[in-house]
Parts: structure tokens; sequence; C-alpha cells
């Protein structure tokens, strides 16, 4: 069986592994103040043209968006994300447990727009409900769709001019950058906060979090301590995005994912079957009879997404920085093969 399930089935890139076997007898100050951390965060500061902003390293992505949620926001504000965004759909409410109430938007594609801001705004602008303090968005989405620079530009200037934080997910940043026309400095003008993620993206685990806006600074160190977000061994964290960082690996590994992926999603679409969304990153959603998924069930791993209005299966594939493009063939060879027969079965 070979595994499209996610993009965090291997453990780590052997780059990253060496560097943090090299190191491991250097002895380091705890908590993220060693030189690794400091030449890591250097590295972010330059690649996303914000010299002053704020890295910190985080160990995972839901710990990431609950310390957004925690630090950013006063008391009775609330959170604007999409119906299927993570923290509503994977995080086991983690953000709520904050005391900040999701404010959610069905979507068409996984991507809120204006619209769907306007909307929120509106209906909850009395003092009966909670004030939008912040918009959460993921890039890429939880339906493998992205965001391009100009949808980023006009959700970050509805935000800023109706007084609310723009904050984005990165989990897989990687993917949205290498097939859109996004660059690191963009978010590093558009957003107030957002992170990058390294667990999906080569690292063993951990975090950046990249913070813009001055006013949320203050404390996140102490917030970030309190949540049991703060390791004492925090040069691991630093030395994996050092490692990221240092020559381009991060991007690197993120072009090889999304190239697996549309080795799949071509021979996929050459093949008539339907798409859930139009993507172009490490994410697919294809729909498929139960004849097909029943064969593909017999040599494939993936997940289940839902049933469709007609019958079909929909479900998601996801390559990663460590897939064989020769396994990305071979499903492809294999669906074929399949169609065809269930065809002649017919």
């Amino acid at each position: 069986m070979y595994s499209f399930v996610n993009d965090y089935s291997e453990s780590v890139h052997p780059n990253i592994l060496k560097a943090i076997s090299d190191t491991n007898f250097v002895q380091c100050p705890g908590y993220g103040t060693d030189d690794h951390c400091k030449t890591a965060a250097d590295y972010i500061r330059k690649i996303v043209g914000v010299p002053d902003a704020d890295v910190h390293f985080i160990s995972g992505g839901t710990q990431t968006n609950l310390l957004a949620s925690a630090a950013f926001l006063r008391a009775a504000d609330g959170i604007i994300c999409a119906q299927t965004g993570h923290p509503n759909e994977w995080e086991s409410g983690a953000l709520e447990v904050t005391g900040h109430k999701l404010l959610l938007e069905p979507t068409v594609d996984g991507k809120l727009t204006v619209e769907n801001l306007q909307h929120a705004y509106d209906i909850n602008s009395t003092v009966f409900t909670p004030n939008p303090g912040m918009v959460y968005i993921s890039n890429i989405t939880e339906l493998g769709t992205v965001y391009s620079r100009e949808d980023l530009e006009k959700l970050s200037e509805f935000c800023h001019s109706h007084g609310m934080l723009f904050y984005i997910d990165g989990a897989r940043i990687g993917s949205a950058l290498a097939c859109s026309n996004l660059t690191f400095e963009d978010y590093g003008r558009l957003c107030d906060a957002f992170y990058i993620g390294g667990t999906k993206n080569g690292a063993l685990m951990g975090e950046a979090m990249v913070i813009v806006n001055d006013d949320l600074k203050p404390n996140f160190r102490r917030i970030l301590r309190q949540r049991g977000a703060m390791l004492a061994k925090g040069r691991i964290l630093g030395i994996q995005f050092e490692e990221l960082f240092r020559d381009g690996l991060f991007m690197e590994l993120a072009h090889h994912a999304n190239d697996a992926m549309t080795i799949i999603r071509e021979g996929i679409e050459n093949l008539g079957y339907d798409l859930l969304t139009e993507s172009r990153s490490n994410q697919l959603f294809p729909i498929f009879s139960d004849e097909i998924l029943k064969k593909i069930d017999t040599k494939y791993q993936y997940t289940y997404h839902h049933k469709t209005n007609d019958g079909r299966n929909c479900i998601r594939l996801v390559t990663c920085w460590a897939t064989y493009f020769e396994q990305c063939h071979a499903f492809v060879d294999d669906l074929t093969r399949w169609t065809e027969e269930v065809k002649n079965n017919k």
C-alpha cells in the first residue's frame, strides 16, 4: 500500500536530520534563545521583507492558531472563518476554548471573499454578538484551493478598513507559494501575522509564527509559555528552520510536492474524472464511482471526504516533499487500467 493520506507521513528531510545530529552535543541555551533560532529568524525576516518582524518557533499548527486567538484578540472578539476552515473542522474547538467564537461563513471552494467578510461583519454588528476582531484564512485552504495575490490584497484592504486583524494559517504556505503569483513578501505586507509551516514541508515538527503588526508583539512570548507551546529545547525547531531557509530548501520541497500532484491531477483529468475544486496545490479532491474506489482501496491509502449527491465518492489525495514521482505515475497507470476494466464490465 502507498499512502496519499497526508503530507507528514514521512518523518523529516535528511538534511535536517543530519543538522540535528551534527549539533547534538553542542550545548545551547533553552526556550528559543539559542543562535540557531536567532539565525533562522533572521533568514525569515529577510525573505518576508520585514526586518523588524517578530518570529517565534512553535511546535505545532493547532498550538500556533490557538496562540493567535489567545494573544491577539480582546475578550468580546470573534473570528471570521470559512465553514470548511481548519479551526472549525480539525482542531476540536481549540480557538473557541480561548473564548473567541468562530463566525462561520459558507464558501463555494473554501476561500473567503470580501462578500463573506461583509456579511459576517454586518450580522455581527450589534452588542449582542461577538465583535468581528480577526479574519482567519489558510493558504492553501482545506479544499486544496489557493488565494492569489489579488485575493489577499482584497481581503487585507477590507480587514484593515474595518478594524479587523488579518491572520493567515500557513501550514501549507509552501504549496501555495509554489503554485501561485504570491511571494513571501506579499504575506509580510498584507497580513498582521501569519505562520510558516514546517511540519508539512519537510521538518520533523514546527511552525514559525511571523508577527508583523507592532501592536501584537508585546507579551507574545509570555502567552506562548503560558499555553505550553514553548519548548525548553527550542534549538530543535531553530535548527530545522535554519536548514529549510539557508539555501532555499523550503521552496524546493514545496515545488516537489506540487509537481508530484501535477502528475496525478493530469492523469485524473485526462481520464475524464470530476474534481471537487480546481486545485494546483499538493491536495486534490477527485470524485470516483464505488467500482473505481474499491479498486483504489487495494493498493492506495487516501482520506475519504464525502458522498456526493449522485452517489459517487469524493476523496482527498495529498503529496509531499518525499512523494516518489514513480508512485504517482503508478497510480495513474493503475487508474487507467481500472477505468478500462470497469468500462468493459458494463
